[in-house]
């Protein structure tokens, strides 16, 4: 009985410990104010999928980056970095929320290296990092997505995550992109870009510099990406958005629960999408987007047609030829097609059919104009060398084309219908053609023609009925 006094002691120490324990561990995914993460310590998701905390990338640098990586894989797989442009130089680094509301990272001398640099103020500041990897900027209890101060999803690295956005906000001018590392040991934004391209029809852009290098399927309000390599896997949902606030792609939920991918621009300029297998411990490959020479921007040239089931993949487009057809059948297709016929304005021309197409680069669009309307506002320019009708909007689209028309490819299956404009000598009734102006001029002859036989036949009968002539009245009009 002497000892139970003692015991009881230690069951409520043990018991106040394990709850002291519990709201710690609860606690360990927000900061405050009043808190500060420094080097070796981190923040964890509530569900313990990603972690953050302060890394040295690669296997030779030393510097010193505050960033995200998922928690539970090993090697580490960082997805955001916070200081790409301004690396610490030692591990004196400290994270904590300054007066003003802002996330800061500072050195060891309480210099600024990095700020969240939010204008919207807040009473009672909290940054959370979030199970979906988001590091999040909020208002006290206010957890509305829509009221965040600022997110880290708002400012992409190398990474795409379920959930993150690719395109414009409209009003607010916002781009979410990804940019390359400069290499595996420097996060630093290296040559590639990855942005979304909605001046035309919707697409996404990858560019070395400013040099285009791939260009994905131009994009609908149908929510389907035709044809393209990210509609094709079952491990994640592609969706699109087009309004008149935003223009963006994103990838929602996995389908399979509990599922890791991530679409990635890595330093060399490739853009896959991996899933992570538990059982190989190692991240899995699922989308190569450059998967096969078609997929090099503009490989064709002018007027070219990439097709990865032909023997020879580019050709001239049906009414096109070689501008140096040596150098084409020798596989340089640089220097594209011409017209066969060259199209004269004012004259006969026409619009040839091609089927399952990538429709070319660099086009504009009008929203809720037909079919037939998109063929008369083409023929009409002469400017407009092609044209085509797309989802995008609530009734529909016509998207045009000024220039040469680049970047085409053939598909087995899916794409859209693309009309060319040509003279009416490329036209016959065996093809796909729609010599619009031939069959409009032919129509206005013999409309002509008609009303001369008409008023011939009507002034002869009264000639004759003036002179009495009784063979006129066998005739009945």
């Amino acid at each position: 009985m002497e000892r139970l006094p003692f015991f009881i002691f230690s069951f409520t120490c043990l018991f106040f410990i394990s709850k002291l324990s519990v709201a710690v561990a609860v606690a360990v995914d927000t900061i405050s104010p009043n808190q500060t993460i420094r080097d070796g310590q981190t923040l964890v998701s509530a569900g313990q999928i990603f972690e953050l905390g302060f890394f040295s990338p690669g296997s030779s640098s030393t510097k010193r980056y505050l960033g995200i990586w998922f928690k539970s894989i090993h090697p580490q797989t960082v997805v955001w970095v916070a200081n790409r442009n301004n690396p610490l130089t030692n591990s004196s680094g400290a994270l904590t929320i300054s007066g003003d509301g802002n996330i800061v990272l500072l050195n060891e001398l309480e210099t600024l290296i990095w700020s969240s640099n939010s204008s919207i103020a807040a009473k009672n500041p909290v940054a959370q990092l979030l199970d979906s990897g988001n590091l999040v900027l909020r208002d006290g209890s206010n957890v509305n997505p829509e009221s965040y101060l600022w997110q880290s999803f708002d400012y992409p690295s190398d990474t795409l995550l379920p959930g993150m956005k690719l395109g414009v906000n409209l009003r607010s001018g916002k781009n979410w992109y990804l940019t390359s590392w400069k290499s595996e040991d420097d996060p630093s934004p290296g040559d590639y870009t990855f942005k979304f391209d909605y001046r035309g029809l919707p697409q996404i852009v990858l560019r070395k510099g400013s040099v285009v290098k791939f260009r994905s399927e131009p994009w609908d309000d149908e929510f389907r990406i035709r044809a393209s390599e990210l509609s094709k896997t079952s491990v994640f949902s592609p969706s699109f958005v087009s309004n008149d606030e935003a223009v963006y792609y994103y990838s929602s939920d996995n389908y399979r629960r509990f599922t890791i991918s991530r679409l990635v621009v890595n330093p060399k300029g490739l853009l896959q999408h991996m899933s992570w297998d538990d059982t190989l411990l190692q991240w899995e490959i699922i989308i190569v987007l450059q998967n096969n020479i078609c997929d090099d921007y503009g490989i064709c040239g002018a007027y070219g047609s990439c097709n990865i089931n032909n023997t020879q993949v580019c050709k001239c487009l049906n009414g096109f030829t070689p501008r140096s057809p040596q150098e084409y059948n020798a596989h340089d297709w640089s220097g594209g097609c011409v017209p066969r016929s060259p199209r004269k304005c004012g004259s006969e021309e026409g619009f040839r059919k091609f089927s399952q197409m990538k429709l070319p680069d660099k086009s504009s669009f009008n929203r809720g104009i037909g079919s037939i309307e998109c063929e008369e506002a083409c023929l009409n320019n002469c400017s407009c060398v092609a044209y085509a009708q797309t989802g995008v909007g609530p009734v529909g689209s016509c998207a045009f084309w000024y220039g040469d028309l680049l970047d085409i490819r053939e598909y087995s299956e899916g794409g859209y219908e693309l009309y060319i404009r040509m003279a009416a000598s490329e036209l016959d009734s065996n093809n796909n053609g729609k010599p619009v102006a031939v069959i409009v001029a032919v129509s206005v002859v013999s409309g002509m023609l008609l009303c001369v036989l008409i008023g011939w036949y009507i002034r002869w009968r009264m000639k004759e009925r003036r002179e009495g002539n009784p063979s006129c009245h066998s005739w009945n009009l």
